[in-house]
């Protein structure tokens, strides 16, 4: 099917003002974490290749065959949102490790994988595990290992910054499926829609990640606000999946419009009261040099 081409200079194809400038770093990130999983797409052929060359080596070779195939098929899909994870893990100020080491798993699994299909090709035992150990290193040594610390700041209690990492890592769930949601239906202006107000709202995840000290009023945008888009993004891909209900569409753009508006001077009220501050120290910083004798210009 064909689609619209929607570059730079393209009338209708983009928004503009400060929104393209949000819907041009929004897809800048996603393409530097989907360019982190595309890395793995190639792992998916081995297993392919494996499973069909089982087919002539009898039951056992057969059960063996499919059996590695599935092993590496399973590190392949690891290796491919470890990699995300970690892109997105090395994109944030204050992030939690991965909960699940996915990229130390698929070296295992890449490993474990390489041994039963080396060993079904009458390698031997010790040939066999010699092949697996060399895979699993090679593994690691081409895509690397997870995040094994978390993110922090200094100067910031680690109960705080557990709280932030903790709101960040639930908005971006949130985020994800919006997007999910809206890419499924195949509307590139209604993408590139969704796309700006999720720039704006990654725009006051990333404030708040500078400075923690907003989180409690930002979490409930990043929260209570951002679960709401979700559902009402989960109902209206559903109906107008099925109905293309202009009316629809129109309701769930003026919702958009609206969370764009409230996420927009929220995030502006955060940096201007993190200027405000600043302005104070310096102010007092002044006053304390001039008591010692020393004058600024």
């Amino acid at each position: 099917m064909a689609e619209r081409y929607g570059g730079k200079h393209s009338p209708g194809a983009q928004p503009k003002g400060p929104q393209a400038d949000a819907v041009r770093q929004a897809l800048a990130e996603d393409r530097r974490v989907d360019a982190a999983g595309a890395r793995a797409g190639l792992l998916f052929v081995p297993p392919v290749i494996m499973a069909f060359t089982s087919f002539g080596s009898g039951p056992v070779g057969l059960a063996f065959g499919l059996g590695g195939a599935a092993l590496l098929a399973l590190g392949a899909w690891l290796v491919r949102e470890g990699l995300r994870a970690r892109a997105a893990w090395t994109a944030r100020t204050i992030a939690r490790r991965p909960a699940l080491p996915r990229l130390i798993l698929a070296a295992i699994l890449c490993g474990a994988g390489v041994t039963v299909a080396a060993w079904t090709g009458n390698a031997g035992i010790p040939g066999a595990v010699l092949y697996g150990l060399i895979a699993a290193a090679l593994h690691l040594a081409a895509f690397g290992i997870d995040p094994l610390s978390d993110k922090r700041m200094e100067g910031i209690d680690t109960f705080q910054q557990d709280r932030v990492a903790k709101v960040v890592q639930e908005a971006e769930g949130y985020l994800s499926a919006i997007r999910d949601q809206i890419a499924a239906l195949g509307d590139r202006p209604l993408d590139l829609r969704v796309t700006a107000f999720l720039a704006l709202a990654r725009k006051m995840i990333r404030t708040v990640e500078e400075d923690p000290r907003d989180l409690t009023e930002a979490r409930r945008f990043l929260v209570v606000y951002l679960m709401g888009a979700r559902d009402a993004s989960v109902k209206f891909a559903d109906l107008y999946k099925r109905t293309k209900d202009s009316q629809a569409r129109t309701d769930y753009e003026a919702l958009l419009t609206d969370l764009e508006t409230n996420f927009a001077a929220r995030t502006q009220k955060m940096l201007e009261g993190g200027r405000t501050d600043m302005d104070i120290e310096i102010k007092v910083l002044r006053d304390r040099l001039a008591r010692e004798g020393v004058r600024s210009e």
